[in-house]
């Protein structure tokens, strides 16, 4: 839940990258850290394995500057896809404004995001949260790969609930930007019912 301090005129949102191990969370926010206006971006903080895989979670701190007054931040977060660190995942989602699924194109990897899907809405209802009405974006990452799945199949499969997403290639930017811009846009409306 955002964090919104009147006497510092601060707002600070997070949103969480979510999906299976290697979909492609961290390239997004490598990409992120190195497109964004440096004065607009902290440091990025990774704790990785020798594989490179995420081991606990990346975190990003990102400066939108002056909204009505406030001071806006958002923070932003991988979780570890590899289902041993699934403890780890439910941490990192807890307080979440808006989640960004990131899910791997290939064919051979459907029913693992339709695991790391179901356990997406699994935390999110423990944590008294509806995902139809959560802010959700959806991002078909890999899609420069052969053996896809066509974006109606990742569709049926995935988005339910009818989430924005779009087609990704983060390792080269493609569609990264536009899934944040839209997390940022629902978290922003989001806090405009509160």
């Amino acid at each position: 839940m955002s964090l919104i301090n009147m006497a510092k005129r601060e707002i600070n949102c997070k949103i969480v990258y979510y999906g299976i191990g290697l979909s492609g969370k961290t390239t997004n926010l490598h990409y992120i850290h190195k497109t964004v206006n440096p004065r607009d971006v902290g440091d990025m903080v990774s704790i990785d394995t020798e594989t490179e895989r995420t081991l606990y979670f990346d975190f990003l701190p990102l400066d939108l500057g002056h909204i009505h007054g406030f001071q806006i931040r958002f923070q932003l977060y991988t979780v570890p896809g590899q289902v041993l660190y699934q403890q780890t995942r439910i941490s990192v989602l807890r307080g979440a404004d808006c989640v960004v699924f990131v899910a791997d194109s290939q064919a051979s990897k459907l029913q693992e995001n339709i695991e790391s899907w179901n356990e997406l809405n699994e935390q999110l209802r423990r944590m008294g949260k509806n995902p139809g009405d959560f802010p959700l974006v959806m991002q078909w990452n890999k899609r420069d790969l052969p053996d896809i799945l066509p974006v109606p199949v990742l569709e049926q499969y995935l988005n339910p609930y009818r989430a924005p997403s779009f087609e990704a290639v983060a390792v080269s930017g493609r569609g990264v930007i536009e899934s944040l811009r839209v997390a940022i846009n629902s978290t922003f409306r989001r806090l405009e019912r509160v």
